[in-house]
């Protein structure tokens, strides 16, 4: 029969703990249960990693769980350049292990030429070791370029946004999520072209139903993953405004992680994303830094589908108790669907884009998601640029 004792866990409350883990005291002793325990653990914001010991003993086996903790309470700075090449940034901290429950609770300030903030939490595990909840507001508003047949137009756009999500955790490796958001976009012409047809001022309600589906079978272990993940993302959104009409988006990230001997990790990222194809200028899907293509621009293009796909090499250059450098080659390529337009755009030279690049990463190995990472991408297909781009977290 197993008993089971938990040791150093300073912030991480024992009863989450227990909610967490399959393994039951009374039981049998099951080794299979006991490395899925280990993965799901490792998973957590508020523990870097866990081990556990078997001791026999005259009425059973006496199992440990043993943690090494992580910092959770994480500031956030990310700095940037404009279109205009004005200086921008994100300040914001996050508590990823509040009340030492995996609550998850966070504030962000954005100064892009204008001002924007949000707060959000999310509780994955609330109402019982299945069922979670996420609420989010935002108030955001950037200058974003909108791709016209004559040129391209500056407006700028707010988006004030309430959110509300169930999360429910099926098992080890599958979870869903339902949400409703109710939301104001807010589009005001600034300069650039014009064209018939394309309003200069719009203000419109929405509002967006959203279902997820997550397969995660990841093994973390420090800086490296191995295993492979699957997200699926689908939103209905529904507008009040004909200019700006109701539209479904859905898209799916593929996520294929491998261990490349002691120092190496393969990452690979495939996002497949279509949406209802309306001949607008707002199209949902963007081509932007920050997002899939590094080095291409902030916001360049709009398309209603896309596929993309990022490959990295990550390798530990050096490694001394907390801390990490790692050095990083990456390929990122994408295409996109143009508003109104067919499939066949995704072949079109225009439409391609080819990013191979270099990268570091310095990573601290005790305060949860501390990668901050500099990339430099330069473009080989048509119409290229390059640039750095700056981020705290891996890119993917």
């Amino acid at each position: 029969m197993v008993k089971l004792q938990w040791q150093d866990h300073k912030k991480n409350k024992l009863s989450y703990l227990n909610t967490l883990i399959e393994l039951e005291v009374g039981q049998q002793l099951d080794s299979t249960l006991l490395e899925r325990d280990m993965i799901r653990l490792r998973r957590e914001p508020g523990i870097a990693h866990a081990y556990y010991q078997v001791y026999e003993q005259d009425n059973g086996v006496r199992v440990v769980y043993g943690l090494q903790e992580n910092w959770t309470i994480i500031p956030y700075v990310n700095f940037y350049t404009t279109n205009d090449d004005e200086f921008a940034y994100r300040l914001g901290v996050t508590e990823f292990n509040l009340l030492g429950r995996g609550i998850a609770a966070g504030v962000f300030y954005q100064k892009d030429i204008f001002d924007s903030y949000g707060i959000n939490i999310r509780a994955p595990i609330l109402f019982s070791k299945h069922l979670g909840l996420a609420i989010g507001y935002q108030d955001f508003t950037t200058r974003e370029p909108v791709f016209l047949s004559n040129g391209v137009a500056d407006y700028k756009y707010n988006n004030t946004s309430y959110e509300l999500s169930l999360l429910y955790q099926i098992n080890l490796r599958h979870r869903v999520a339902v949400g409703y958001s109710f939301f104001n976009e807010d589009y005001e012409y600034l300069r650039g072209a014009t064209q018939n047809g394309i309003p200069q001022d719009l203000d419109v309600d929405k509002s967006l139903v959203k279902g997820i589906y997550e397969y995660n079978g990841l093994d973390n272990y420090y800086q490296y993953i191995s295993g492979f993940r699957s997200i699926f993302n689908a939103q209905y959104v529904i507008s009040t405004d004909s200019a700006l009409p109701d539209f479904i988006i859905a898209r799916n990230d593929f996520l294929y992680f491998t261990r490349v001997g002691e120092k190496g990790n393969w990452a690979n990222r495939l996002r497949l994303g279509l949406a209802s194809n309306d001949d607008s200028p707002f199209a949902p899907f963007a081509v932007d830094n920050n997002l899939n293509i590094r080095g291409v621009g902030n916001t360049i293009d709009r398309g209603t589908g896309a596929i993309v796909l990022n490959t990295e090499y990550r390798h530990t250059a050096w490694e001394r108790d907390w801390f990490v450098l790692q050095t990083n080659v990456f390929v990122d390529a994408g295409s996109w669907r143009n508003p109104g337009g067919r499939f066949s755009d995704f072949g079109s030279r225009q439409n391609i884009r080819v990013y191979p690049g270099l990268g570091l990463r310095f990573i601290h190995k005790q305060i949860f998601n501390t990668v901050f990472r500099i990339d430099y991408g330069v473009g080989v297909t048509q119409d290229s640029t390059q640039g750095f781009v700056f981020g705290i977290g891996q890119y993917f």
